[in-house]
């Protein structure tokens, strides 16, 4: 679905993506994974056509990513950035419609979809009459979810969409999430720093570190086979302290 060949980007002389190599599986959720600054979000932006590459290639469907066909591109593609990104003088219905008015849809159309992806989001219908600030965390999020499919996108693209909730949100929405990724059965790209929902969610993880892949499969094979000493490190620092504590007793 995506592919990267020799990709390097650079902000202010510094490399955040050196040569990178990435191939994006169509139909499979793949999580990319890593510390703070390893290029992960930079990855989704490249996808979508709001960052270009200093050198290499991105390819969508054989397609390069290029301004000429980013805006065809991103309707193919929905996106939900940090934080949920939803623009606070709108209703919530009026934030996940975006899209579809701008594009002409009529008010019935809408209103089945709208219909539809609040009962894919367990969102209440009277949530959608409200205005962001009148959202929980995990409410605001599901309606960034429903924006991001309105147009029914071919692939999905989430940039760390919980990391900012308490834990028991968390865990709900990581639920449907899940979920709704298999019963959509859509290419989905999410960046997350928790090792956990890495393996909850995907398919295929990606571990990145300085701008390069250093390990990519399945949960088995970064805990069983990794390639890297790195991995077992990255691994080990996200035990939570009760997990220690049963280790240890």
């Amino acid at each position: 679905m995506f592919e990267f060949s020799g990709v390097r980007i650079a902000f202010d002389g510094t490399p955040v993506l050196d040569q990178l190599d990435l191939r994006i599986a169509p139909g499979r959720t793949t999580v990319l994974i890593g510390p703070s600054g390893c290029g992960k979000s930079t990855i989704l932006r490249l996808m979508i056509g709001l960052l270009r590459a200093d050198s290499g290639s991105v390819r969508f469907e054989s397609h390069a990513v290029t301004p000429d066909r980013v805006r065809a591109l991103r309707q193919r593609m929905g996106y939900v950035i940090q934080d949920g990104g939803l623009f606070p003088h709108l209703r919530a219905d009026q934030n996940a419609a975006l899209m579809a008015r701008h594009l002409g849809w009529s008010e019935t159309r809408i209103a089945q979809r709208l219909r539809e992806l609040a009962a894919l989001a367990h969102l209440p219908a009277e949530a959608l009459e409200r205005f962001p600030a009148q959202l929980s965390g995990g409410q605001r999020q599901r309606v960034s979810l429903m924006r991001a499919l309105m147009l029914d996108p071919d692939v999905l693209l989430l940039d760390e969409p919980l990391g900012a909730l308490d834990p028991m949100i968390r865990a709900d929405l990581q639920a449907d999430l899940r979920e709704i990724f298999r019963r959509l059965g859509k290419t989905v790209v999410t960046v997350t720093h928790d090792m956990g929902e890495a393996a909850y969610l995907g398919d295929v993880i990606v571990l990145l570190r300085g701008g390069s892949i250093v390990q990519a499969g399945s949960v088995s094979d970064l805990l069983e086979r990794p390639a890297d000493p790195f991995v077992t490190r990255f691994i080990n620092a996200q035990r939570s302290p009760l997990d220690a504590l049963e280790a240890g007793a």
